[in-house]
């Protein structure tokens, strides 16, 4: 566990982070799905998540020059940001108190989207990383 303790911290920050963005803007780019609004909307946070998520990682391995790094740092982002989001959702009426229900149900598919992502894009960064290193490992 103690050399996963700085990808954990940085999981709680992403994590942390991503949850502040929809605290304080959450009622101005969440609609109610089934929407034109809805529809837009989610495209663009998710390719915003993505971009994201590449840079944050990468950032990520200034820090870890461990082999697999990337890997490690989307395993366990996803799983700390999985089992905080169970609280955030459970809780959401104190945590988001300005989304109605149906932009806690936007929140919810911009989540398991950006979640995929978050194993998705490390994985590729780390089949990158490592075919310049001069290992060849297949995505999957």
């Amino acid at each position: 566990m103690k050399g996963n303790a700085f990808a954990l911290i940085f999981g709680v920050l992403v994590w942390f982070v991503a949850t502040m963005f929809f605290v304080i803007l959450g009622e101005r780019v969440l609609y109610p799905p089934g929407t034109v609004s809805f529809a837009i909307s989610i495209t663009l946070l998710v390719v915003g998540t993505g971009f994201l998520l590449w840079g944050i990682t990468y950032i990520y391995l200034l820090f870890d020059k461990t082999e697999n790094a990337p890997l490690k740092f989307g395993i366990i982002g996803t799983i700390i940001g999985l089992a905080l989001d169970t609280f955030s959702l459970s809780f959401h009426q104190f945590i988001f108190p300005n989304l109605a229900e149906p932009q806690v149900i936007a929140f919810t598919a911009w989540m398991s989207f950006a979640y995929a992502l978050y194993l998705f894009i490390p994985a590729l960064i780390n089949q990158k990383t490592s075919k310049s290193k001069g290992r060849n490992q297949p995505l999957f």
